[in-house]
């Protein structure tokens, strides 16, 4: 599927579902990752990931253009166009779109490990346990403003 049938897509499903025309434009935007699609609230366009069609399939796009043109209808009348307002909601619940788009298939899991470092104190001997690295030149222990040495570094899985 290309853009323009893309476009011809969005019009079909705007006019079928929602009894309004879509006026202005509907086209991939490769650069999406997170997501399935967006409304521009500016310009009034509508970009869809492609690699949900790809992945996922036509009921997958064809959900994923029902909530932009919730997006869009409501927001070109002047409505409650965000996911937390009722308009938005109520219209989404009588078109039929989903909430959520699914997840990818080929998106890996965060199933990272988690480094932690391991600062003590000098003076007293407090243990300080941090994700981020510390400038022990310029932080000094909490407790008693002793000097922070590195001990070492762990990986939590």
């Amino acid at each position: 599927m290309n853009d323009q049938e893309l476009q011809k897509l969005v019009e079909k499903i705007s006019l079928e579902s929602f009894g309004k025309p879509f006026c202005h434009k509907a086209y991939f935007n490769s650069r999406l990752k997170s997501t399935g699609g967006r409304y521009m609230l500016n310009s009034h366009h509508v970009e869809i990931n492609k690699k949900y069609y790809e992945q996922l399939g036509h009921e997958e796009l064809v959900g994923i253009i029902k909530h932009e043109l919730c997006h869009y209808h409501l927001h070109l009348e002047g409505k409650g166009y965000k996911h937390r307002d009722q308009d938005f909601r109520l219209l989404m619940k009588k078109v039929g779109a989903p909430r959520f788009c699914s997840a990818l298939p080929d998106r890996p899991k965060t199933n990272k490990s988690v480094k932690i470092l391991v600062y003590v104190c000098k003076e007293c001997g407090q243990i300080f346990q941090r994700k981020r690295k510390v400038d022990t030149k310029k932080f000094v222990c909490g407790k008693c403003k002793g000097k922070l040495v590195f001990k070492k570094e762990l990986t939590l899985d």
